[in-house]
């Protein structure tokens, strides 16, 4: 689960972590807590979506006086921005976090993320840091620095003093970025994240060490310990039809090409994808229904594909081992009759009582096309979808 700026911004500083004052605004009447609130005559506007990029793709501006912080406000609010990260049709902007401006003397990249081959949180540090880190670690990787930690001892004070000295800072500022490494690693390990970023890593005019960004993600699996952190999710940010799916215990991921899947077990989804672009086709999501899936489940995961208008056929892959095919047949039957499929359903049944399943799902009376092999399966699903 993704936060936003001001959310992980707001988890920085319960940590000792120094950041820019700031004031969300999420309409007009929010600009009176900005004027009462910060000092100063001008402002640094972001807005905030799960995307990076946001720089270069017009979603930060600064902004001078009443009048020109009420135009910038009215620009953003209500858009849809996009980037390098959004796709084509971009995110909604529904909140802004305004900030007073901040001298910048030097920029810094800094990171925390789950190294899984090393099976720890590894640090990753950069005096080249800024809007182009990408850059970096593709064309000068030596640039990257990186300290794993071990999850017995923890951070170790000298690993903070390593980066810090390594990247150029003095004796007390090394000392105020081992307080913010120590702040970072302790929020990364109590909140059960995936990620945590700070790009840029500032030293502003003081030569004070600032985290001027702020990325968080969270591993969604772990949130369940942690209710305070999932109210803070923005399903506004999300595919609509994923927070559906999640809604009822469906894997979904919506993707770009025509035939719907609908498959159970993620490893047979995979596959069922793979053999659709083998034989030239594109499939449209990847959907695991589960193993113990029902009728009703059957059926919302219709719902799901024929949301996506691009679906043009759609291919039912299922192998029949905790749950009987004969079931599975008959929540195919009622999910075509119940949605009203308009498009090719081509399925593939194997496993416990195939025999059955195939038998109901050939004496429906629905223009449902039943094959036993997966290949052919995907070859007819791509055929009818063009």
């Amino acid at each position: 689960m993704n936060l936003h700026e001001f959310q992980a911004k707001s988890l920085f500083a319960h940590y000792g972590i120094a950041v820019p004052a700031g004031v969300v605004v999420r309409d007009s009447a929010d600009i009176n807590k900005v004027l009462e609130q910060l000092e100063g005559n001008a402002w640094i506007v972001k807005a905030q979506i799960h995307a990076g990029g946001r720089g270069k793709g017009g979603g930060v501006k600064s902004a001078e006086g009443q009048d020109g912080l009420q135009a910038v406000v009215k620009d953003l609010l209500g858009s849809r921005l996009v980037t390098h990260q959004t796709g084509p049709d971009g995110l909604p902007v529904e909140t802004l976090l305004v900030e007073t401006l901040t001298e910048i003397r030097q920029e810094f990249y800094l990171g925390l993320l789950v190294d899984r081959a090393s099976r720890r949180v590894t640090i990753m540090a950069s005096a080249a840091g800024g809007m182009d880190i990408e850059t970096v670690a593709a064309e000068t990787p030596e640039k990257i620095l990186t300290e794993a930690v071990d999850p017995v001892t923890g951070l170790m004070p000298y690993q903070a003093r390593k980066l810090g000295f390594t990247l150029g800072l003095d004796k007390g500022q090394v000392g105020e970025f081992a307080k913010m490494l120590a702040g970072l690693y302790k929020l990364f390990i109590e909140a059960d994240a995936s990620l945590v970023e700070v790009n840029p890593m500032i030293l502003n005019g003081e030569g004070q060490v600032m985290a001027l960004d702020g990325k968080i993600n969270l591993d969604a699996n772990a949130l369940y310990r942690h209710p305070d952190l999932l109210a803070l999710r923005d399903t506004g940010q999300e595919e609509k039809s994923e927070v559906i799916a999640q809604e009822h215990d469906l894997n979904y991921i919506k993707l770009d090409g025509a035939i719907g899947c609908m498959v159970n077990g993620a490893g047979l989804a995979m596959a069922t994808m793979d053999l659709i672009k083998l034989q030239g086709g594109e499939p449209a999501n990847f959907l695991d229904v589960g193993g113990g899936t029902t009728a009703e489940r059957v059926a919302e995961a219709f719902k799901l594909i024929l949301s996506d208008e691009k679906v043009r056929a759609v291919l039912v892959n299922i192998f029949g081992g905790i749950v009987r095919c004969d079931l599975i047949a008959e929540g195919i039957i009622n999910a075509v009759r119940e949605v009203g499929v308009q498009i090719p359903v081509v399925v593939r049944l194997e496993g416990t009582n195939v025999e059955q399943g195939r038998a109901l799902l050939a004496d429906s009376g629905l223009d449902i096309i039943a094959v036993s092999d997966l290949t052919e399966a995907a070859t007819r699903a791509v055929k009818a979808a063009a």
